[in-house]
């Protein structure tokens, strides 16, 4: 008769010292707890008492929440450092990050019974942290600053510039320092067409852009100026569900709805002002103010994790 030897399966093996590392913390964790619950009572005089699972599970939640809280922190640091950066960028709009409280740990309900007769007037509910849930471009209208050149556009008012991108993409922007190509189509500074697309002479002399939007240029000995375009604005009825992508650019998603496509002036939409820039709508004031507050928050939500360690070094140290 031949024996054949049997392999033993890593997976089973695996399996088995993951099961007694679990037995091993397990049994360290129930002695952590009975030590901590009689060190609790020993320095505690309250007659408030949790379980003792529930004492060290809410001591390590406050670590938690506490990095929920620097996490959220380090995002608004973010933000407002980007709004900074660009405080000089034509038509950029600053973005407002949003918060919002996550999942209530309820322990004991409101109304609650407290005796035959009474009832709790206010629950126990502990906060389990904070978390981000989006951001806002914040559509201000930003300063309209002359530049003088004939080029510039600044929109007073609401409204977005259509531009094309090379794959047939048509995205929006606030950033009206526009230049003509080789053909003399408007362009924006990367090259990109202005949708209408116009074409501006090579011999015109002068160009005009009226509030409306009308585009026309004068041509050496022509008495009369001659009209060569038609810029129209785009809007959308939710504004800050626009895509931003880079470049000063925005696209259409169905948070924002589709386009409504106008001419400047009409009614909802800004005048076309030209030989000007509309500036940045960041305020540098406000958002030093911010960074110091998300600064202070920040250090406090860190001071709680360095309050919890030291709390649980001192049970620890006392056992």
């Amino acid at each position: 008769m031949r024996l054949t030897k049997v392999m033993p399966n890593p997976l089973n093996s695996l399996i088995q010292n993951i099961f007694d590392l679990n037995f091993f913390f397990n049994f360290l964790l129930k002695d952590f707890i009975l030590k901590f619950n009689n060190t609790w009572h020993g320095v505690c005089s309250c007659n408030y008492k949790l379980k003792p699972r529930k004492r060290i599970t809410m001591a390590i939640n406050a670590m938690h929440v506490a990095k929920t809280g620097l996490n959220a922190q380090q995002v608004r640091m973010q933000v407002i450092s980007n709004n900074l950066a660009n405080v000089n960028t034509n038509g950029f709009k600053r973005d407002r990050a949003n918060f919002e409280s996550l999942l209530y740990q309820i322990i004991r309900s409101s109304g609650a019974q407290t005796s035959v007769d009474t009832e709790l007037t206010s629950g126990f509910s502990v906060g389990t942290g904070v978390n981000i849930v989006n951001s806002n471009k914040l559509h201000s209208q930003g300063s309209i600053v002359s530049t003088d050149n004939s080029l510039d556009l600044a929109i007073d008012g609401g409204g977005f510039f259509q531009v094309l991108l090379p794959d047939g993409q048509v995205v929006y922007t606030r950033n009206g320092a526009f230049s003509r190509n080789n053909e003399g189509i408007l362009t924006t500074n990367s090259g990109f067409i202005i949708q209408p697309e116009i074409a501006i002479p090579a011999e015109a002399t002068k160009i005009n852009v009226s509030a409306d939007g009308i585009v026309s240029v004068q041509i050496p000995e022509q008495v009369e100026a001659q009209e060569v375009g038609q810029l129209q604005l785009a809007d959308f009825q939710n504004r800050t569900g626009l895509q931003p992508i880079g470049e000063n650019f925005y696209v259409e998603t169905t948070s924002s709805g589709p386009p409504v496509i106008e001419n400047p002036f009409a009614a909802g939409f800004g005048k076309i002002i030209q030989g000007s820039l509309e500036s940045s709508n960041v305020n540098v004031v406000q958002e030093l103010v911010d960074m110091i507050e998300t600064q202070r928050a920040y250090e406090v939500n860190s001071k709680a994790i360095t309050s919890v360690d030291e709390m649980l070094r001192f049970v620890s140290n006392n056992l």
